[in-house]
């Protein structure tokens, strides 16, 4: 018996790119979030982590052949991040979850784990 993985289950590359598009659209109205990012293309940030959700859900390994291991915090770690680009972050990132339709059951999976994931990388009380 095989089971379906969560990238299949909520439609695959699509959905990953809508959702990312959606987020980095967000990102680019939103200047203290935007000065975070110092090029003037969000797009390869936008195909990174569309790459990363894909592999972490189940999809293409993508990511880590381009990239090498995902290593979520370590990738972060030389950024200071703080509670509140911590909440500008999921503010545009729960957004973009809005824009994929998904069933109930599937949106909260990803919403706790984009939660907790954001959660993970503050490094920094000082705003």
């Amino acid at each position: 018996m095989t089971t379906e993985s969560f990238y299949d289950q909520v439609g695959g590359h699509e959905t990953f790119r809508t959702l990312t598009h959606a987020f980095y659209l967000g990102v680019a109205g939103d200047p203290e979030l935007r000065a975070l990012y110092p090029d003037d293309d969000l797009g390869p940030a936008e195909i990174r982590l569309r790459m990363f959700l894909e592999q972490y859900w189940g999809g293409p390994a993508t990511y880590s052949q381009d990239r090498g291991h995902p290593r979520l915090r370590m990738r972060h770690a030389p950024f200071v991040v703080t509670i509140a680009q911590r909440d500008r972050w999921l503010k545009h990132m729960m957004a973009a979850v809005d824009s994929c339709g998904l069933d109930p059951e599937n949106d909260l999976i990803l919403r706790e784990y984009l939660d907790r994931a954001a959660q993970s990388l503050v490094n920094s009380l000082e705003d």
